[in-house]
């Protein structure tokens, strides 16, 4: 495939793996860079020698791009980025954040940066903050995201109409007629994060897999917006948290409850009723753990499939 996102990260296919918080580590990212997509390091989870670690070795397991992910509100932002230009990472995306604060430095260094954004206005900025292209992240996606609430869909036609840079879409995609009909939109690539969260090399816990294949359609809710936006699998940690808004809690009171490493808890260590379970609806789809080499066969056959049946109409 050739695709303006497939020139600038110099890929195979328009495929890029969303770099998640204790998801996305360097075999995760290093498996889709070989796969022929764009494989993200997830740099939020990771204090930074950590994030060093696993740059050194994502660049001994493949010799394709990859990326890191980078939110902007990260305590040590200015070590993370310091390691980054150390251990020469090309690829930089960031989120959660202005982009103009690190667009040009990263840039004066040789650095490709796209930026994640969840509106018009949001796209606007980024390209004039100089980046390559942007993320489109409808508020069906997992993790955080935008407090509008626009869909992925409704999302891409109007940032396309108002940017002249590569769009990705993201949020609800995890099959090759998502990927498709992002494209039909206007996307020049797509990010899938919930499907390859749900994979072999993810570092997610086991339990927590296991939970992706068990969410149904509406097991999953956009809480939080006071903090920061972020779609949860409603177990007793979000049943607990429905409970302090129905009490009309404060955003402090709110923020002692998320207290620290819920994310952590849930994720990565498998604890299903008190740590914070970030996925996409899209999990609703999503039947089995498989290698990422299985589920780029399957998004590929899946997208050429599609395409050959909308030709006929």
């Amino acid at each position: 495939m050739n695709t303006a996102i497939t020139q600038l990260f110099n890929i195979q296919y328009p495929i890029v793996q969303g770099g998640m918080v204790w998801i996305s580590g360097w075999r995760l990212a290093s498996a889709v860079s070989n796969a022929g997509g764009l494989g993200l390091i997830g740099a939020g989870s990771m204090y930074p020698e950590v994030l060093r670690e696993h740059i050194q070795k994502c660049k001994k397991a493949t010799n394709k791009p990859f990326g890191v992910n980078v939110p902007m509100l990260y305590p040590d932002i200015e070590k993370i980025m310091d390691i980054l230009i150390d251990e020469e990472v090309k690829i930089v995306f960031t989120s959660a954040g202005n982009p103009k604060i690190w667009t040009s430095f990263l840039k004066q260094k040789g650095v490709t940066v796209v930026h994640v954004v969840s509106s018009v206005k949001f796209a606007m900025k980024a390209e004039d903050a100089g980046v390559d292209a942007v993320v489109c992240e409808g508020f069906e996606a997992g993790g955080h995201n935008g407090r509008e609430e626009t869909t992925t869909f409704a999302l891409i036609p109007m940032v396309k109409q108002q940017t002249n840079i590569p769009v990705i879409a993201a949020g609800g995609i995890a099959t090759g007629k998502g990927m498709l009909a992002a494209m039909v939109l206007g996307a020049d690539g797509v990010q899938i994060g919930s499907r390859f969260a749900a994979s072999f090399e993810s570092s997610a816990h086991q339990n927590f897999k296991q939970s992706i294949l068990d969410v149904k359609d509406g097991d999953t809710q956009l809480t939080l917006k006071e903090l920061a936006p972020v779609r949860l699998i409603k177990n007793a940690f979000y049943n607990q948290l429905q409970s302090l808004y129905e009490q009309n809690a404060s955003v402090e009171e709110l923020r002692t409850y998320l207290g620290r490493a819920r994310a952590k808890k849930g994720m990565f260590e498998g604890d299903l009723e008190n740590g914070e379970l970030e996925i996409g609806q899209i999990a609703g789809i999503i039947d089995q753990i498989a290698s990422v080499k299985d589920i780029f066969e399957a998004i590929l056959a899946d997208f050429l499939e599609a395409k050959a049946l909308v030709s006929r109409f």
